[in-house]
């Protein structure tokens, strides 16, 4: 398969967390048209699961969509970080636990259609408390979550971002998975 030519590209806004820039292309039947593009580095996202069995969920208010919403802890990736620190990093400041093991459920494109962030998402496990470091996260409320309950919430709406849902269906695939092995 072909892929589109980009003739030129041009950047309108280059902020803390994104850049967006607009492509001229030429798709490969030759038609000319643009691509609004919104450059996001990669990020993490952490389905933590405590020794009660509970899913540490975070309750916080987003401005893009101007509602709180309940999320799985997640954040960009620094500089220089790798996925695994910073799933650390961002468990101290959101949820002020540590995870003791972490295994990679899945990874995703958050929206590729227009958008370049990639997101790692991870069972962290073995959790133990640690100092909540919180840069602008203190309107962070902490929710635990029985794993039990987690299919309901998902089903209800009252789960209702992307990463999220992905990450949690992830786990409960991931969690299936073992039970059917220590069955066998």
């Amino acid at each position: 398969m072909r892929k589109p030519e980009i003739m030129a590209s041009k950047v309108l806004f280059a902020g803390r967390a994104v850049t967006l820039h607009i492509d001229d292309i030429v798709m490969p039947d030759g038609r000319k048209t643009t691509r609004e593009i919104v450059e996001h580095l990669p990020a993490v996202a952490v389905v933590a699961v405590d020794a009660e069995n509970n899913v540490l969920l975070v309750r916080q208010y987003r401005e893009a969509v101007k509602q709180e919403l309940l999320e799985i802890p997640a954040g960009g990736i620094d500089a220089g970080e790798d996925p695994e620190t910073a799933v650390r990093r961002e468990m101290q400041e959101e949820t002020g636990f540590l995870p003791g093991k972490l295994v990679k459920l899945c990874g995703f494109y958050a929206a590729p259609g227009y958008c370049t962030e990639f997101m790692h998402v991870y069972l962290a496990t073995d959790l133990t408390p640690g100092r909540l470091y919180a840069e602008d996260t203190s309107e962070i409320s902490l929710v635990k979550a029985p794993v039990k309950e987690i299919p309901a919430l998902l089903r209800s709406g009252k789960i209702i971002d992307a990463k999220s849902i992905a990450g949690l269906y992830a786990f409960l695939d991931y969690q299936k998975k073992l039970t059917k092995h220590k069955n066998q």
